[in-house]
């Protein structure tokens, strides 16, 4: 099978034109970390060709037409996507394809990832794929485009060629991309100059739109000071003003996540550039690899003694946010400084390599390894025996609220006629043993139902727990051991390493959906402890807590989305070794205590060390 055509494309300051009075079909592509290129959707591409036509020099908003594209702001003239809330910034392209090609007809194939959803090939795969399939062959090789996949049309899958793992693909008919023919005149050709309009409506995003081109400019600008370091160009916006004597250094370093936007000291005086035709082009940017080079020679390029300003959070809770960052990089470069590219510091999640001979079992702790099955059900006692186990029947209440059904104690149950126990009238009132709160006993039998039905009670009021609590954590392995590294803030200790491991399964009746497959992402899970007499305390209190099944649970991530997937269910574990740039590592003083205080409000606490 040969690989048709992508289409001709003809750059001109990193934006293709088709042929004179040819008609091509217009999509617009975004690089990733992987160095492929994605195509955006055929409604996004509709989008960004009508702001095209409009104004040449302009920014595209993608939120304006996929919601879950708001972050994201293509600056027209640099051809880099910006991301607003984390100054992210990757290359664009305009690429062009046949009008009988599968983008013209409206044609997307997909492929079934890992979390039930369906992912688009890239656009010269689904092309290919589109044409075999118009052609009627049985099947196709994907090898000879990179990929050691095979495409089998009569059962609609894909298979690794290596692993002999299949996927499901799928073929669905959409909104056809763009067409377009002929160049574009010359009066909006590439590059071009700043804009003088204005945004098209005053809302915040369309405000900082008009802010993003300065930024990606400034970006591009760095590429070639990086080749001529001794002259930059005054940026426009204050073209004719020098804010700082010539000479003199304003040093400011900013990092955002991934790439981030660093300002090094340089005075200039106005009219200082660099000849245009002596600047190579720049098309080199769309290659991942021509960017890491060039952010790497703009760091080494910063005078010694530049402060700087890390993120050390990416999540945003350390001193400087990514999008504070980004926007800092954003004034910065709209004030004329000199802007490059630089990198973020990675986070260290994993310690040196450990041999099998230097790892040792935790000093006062018994064994390196617990597991744990399906969920055995107790039948010994009904739920009416658990609730009468932990109260105190109480003959005159006063007059306030039951906090579970909202009604006053002094009158019926607001579950009654939708509960009918035997021995449990709907005005009966009881007092829980230890923290004394009052509630009916209908209502706590109708909470006790609705929860984990172990044989123990948690007052819904101050969360004082009655019995042994035990959750719904899916069946895996937890080991642990010592290595002889150190933690940060922790040098004259060895290290406690948990390793969690939680393979995939069915949720069980205890679970949100009973028979139906859960998934376990990220496992197995390493995590860190110091060895220390607190540290190793926290061990057994989490082996306590494993054993229990309190550990982890099934539900929907925070960070994904995904749902019916296995999560952490509230004690906060460091999966981070060398360093806390994501906040899950050391140095973290009060992490001890706090994980302490978290395992007691599962109910583990040191006394069931003495039990």
């Amino acid at each position: 099978m040969a690989r048709p055509g992508p289409g001709a494309m003809l750059a001109s300051g990193g934006l293709g034109f088709p042929p004179q009075n040819v008609a091509r079909v217009v999509v617009w592509e975004w690089l990733n970390e992987h160095g492929r290129w994605r195509p955006y959707s055929a409604a996004v591409c509709h989008h960004i060709e009508n702001v095209l036509k409009e104004d040449a020099r302009g920014s595209v908003v993608l939120g304006q037409v996929d919601v879950q594209l708001a972050p994201y702001v293509i600056d027209l003239q640099s051809m880099h996507q910006f991301r607003q809330d984390t100054g992210t910034m990757r290359p664009v392209r305009r690429n062009f394809y046949d009008p009988s090609s599968a983008p013209g007809k409206g044609i997307v194939w997909e492929w079934e990832n890992d979390n039930n959803s369906w992912t688009p090939y890239d656009m010269d795969i689904c092309i290919t794929i589109q044409n075999a399939y118009e052609k009627q062959h049985p099947w196709l090789d994907l090898s000879s485009l990179g990929f050691c996949y095979l495409i089998y049309f009569s059962s609609m899958s894909q298979m690794n060629r290596q692993t002999q793992r299949k996927r499901r693909l799928r073929r669905r008919m959409d909104l056809a991309y763009p067409l377009t023919m002929g160049s574009i005149p010359k009066s909006q050709s590439w590059p071009v100059g700043p804009s003088t309009g204005t945004p098209s409506c005053s809302c915040p995003q369309c405000l900082l739109v008009n802010s993003t081109r300065a930024a990606s400019n400034a970006i591009l600008a760095s590429q070639r000071r990086k080749l001529y370091p001794g002259t930059v160009r005054q940026s426009s916006t204050f073209a004719g003003t020098a804010l700082w004597p010539a000479g003199t250094a304003t040093p400011a370093v900013v990092a955002a996540k991934g790439e981030g936007l660093r300002v090094a000291g340089a005075g200039f005086g106005p009219g200082q550039g660099v000849p245009s035709a002596a600047l190579p082009g720049l098309n080199n940017l769309n290659r991942p690899g021509t960017q890491r080079g060039a952010g790497l020679g703009a760091r080494a390029a910063v005078p010694p003694g530049v402060p700087a300003l890390p993120v050390k959070n990416l999540n945003g809770t350390g001193p400087v946010h990514p999008a504070l960052a980004g926007m800092t990089g954003i004034l910065m470069c709209a004030a004329g400084l000199p802007v490059c590219l630089t990198r973020a510091p990675k986070p260290i999640l994993h310690p040196p390599p450990v041999s099998k001979s230097d790892i040792k079992p935790v000093p006062g702790v018994n064994g390196i390894c617990r597991k744990t099955k399906k969920k055995q059900l107790k039948k010994s006692k009904t739920p009416e025996d658990v609730v009468r186990r932990y109260i105190q029947k109480v003959k005159n209440p006063p007059d306030e609220d039951c906090t579970i059904c909202m009604e006053r104690l002094v009158t019926s149950s607001g579950y009654e006629g939708v509960l009918s126990p035997r021995g449990i009238k709907p005005e009966l009132v009881g007092k829980l043993g230890k923290c004394g709160h009052m509630y009916h006993l209908l209502c706590l039998l109708a909470m006790y139902n609705n929860g984990n039905k172990d044989g123990s009670l948690q007052c819904p009021t101050c969360k004082a727990i009655y019995g042994e609590k035990t959750g719904t954590q899916p069946p895996g392995k937890m080991e642990f051991h010592l290595i002889p590294h150190s933690l940060p803030g922790y040098t004259d200790s060895k290290t406690i390493r948990i390793v969690y491991d939680i393979p995939t399964g069915i949720q069980g009746p205890e679970h949100p959906n009973p028979g139906k497959k859960f998934t376990a992402r990220g496992f197995p899970r390493h995590c860190y402890l110091p060895d220390n007499e607190k540290g190793r305390k926290v061990l057994k209190l989490l082996i306590v807590a494993w054993d229990r099944r309190l550990i982890f649970t099934i539900g929907t991530s925070n960070t994904t989305g995904e749902s019916d997937t296995v999560v952490w269910n509230e004690i906060h574990h460091k999966t981070e070794f060398g360093s806390n740039l994501t906040g899950h590592g050391y140095p973290d003083p009060n992490y001890l205590d706090n994980v302490l205080a978290e395992l007691l409000a599962q109910g583990v606490s040191e006394a069931t060390l003495k039990d």
